[in-house]
């Protein structure tokens, strides 16, 4: 074995973490996140790969509730100019959905995009510039994997207007606000996503989502989701 292979329990640990990750709206208790533990998190996401080693991310940690009031406001908003889209008993369920944690949360933290970060060129960015965003939500994941093994949960608001979100955390022109997320410990995480417990949608079959080889060449025989735990 090789000294840096993953002992099963340790790879058991990940798969874990990867499968009972959950966007978390509801189920918040009052308990601090402390600063270790926190950081830690951080920590995590700072050691996402990205490309050309860019590292293009920040962090702002919220914790003022006035602020999250001003970004809850903005979500009330967005949420209203949303529903627009849809009629009918659709867009009742949508208004009844719970979809924010914001004053509920401890912590929100906005993650960012620098896209000027160490000039403008970066290795590997010339031909697909969105690898930089790219970079960004693998940072994203690996706080949601860090966190949820640490028995906190995180919710991502996406029902949000960035160029108001930017006003009100004074984000510059120029770095992009990607990801508004709601962060505590909970009192349980859900079996199965929120919305999919709703009705709102159901997960695909890992088989409807593969090709071999070239687009639309399907695999016939089984395959199996849960193959990792």
């Amino acid at each position: 074995m090789m000294m840096d292979d993953f002992l099963p329990e340790e790879r058991r640990g990940v798969y874990k973490a990867i499968y009972s990750r959950r966007d978390v709206r509801a189920h918040f208790t009052s308990r601090e996140i402390d600063d270790d533990t926190l950081l830690r998190i951080l920590d995590a996401a700072h050691h996402a790969p990205s490309v050309g080693f860019s590292q293009p991310w920040n962090f702002i940690i919220i914790r003022d509730r006035e602020v999250k009031a001003r970004v809850k406001e903005l979500f009330m908003k967005e949420l209203e100019r949303s529903s627009s889209m849809l009629e009918g008993e659709r867009r009742r369920k949508y208004l009844s959905l719970k979809l924010e944690g914001i004053m509920e949360a401890p912590v929100n933290i906005c993650v960012t995009y620098d896209p000027n970060r160490f000039g403008p060129f970066v290795i590997g960015r010339s031909s697909i510039p969105e690898t930089g965003l790219y970079s960004v939500c693998c940072a994203i994941q690996n706080l949601w994997l860090a966190a949820r093994a640490e028995g906190i949960g995180v919710g991502w608001v996406s029902i949000v207007d960035n160029d108001m979100l930017r006003q009100v955390l004074r984000i510059p022109e120029g770095i992009v606000p990607v990801a508004y997320l709601c962060m505590g410990y909970v009192t349980r995480f859900e079996d199965i996503p929120d919305l999919e417990r709703e009705g709102w949608l159901s997960r695909l079959p890992l088989a409807d989502v593969l090709y071999y080889e070239y687009w639309g060449n399907r695999y016939h025989g089984s395959v199996t989701d849960d193959a990792g735990r």
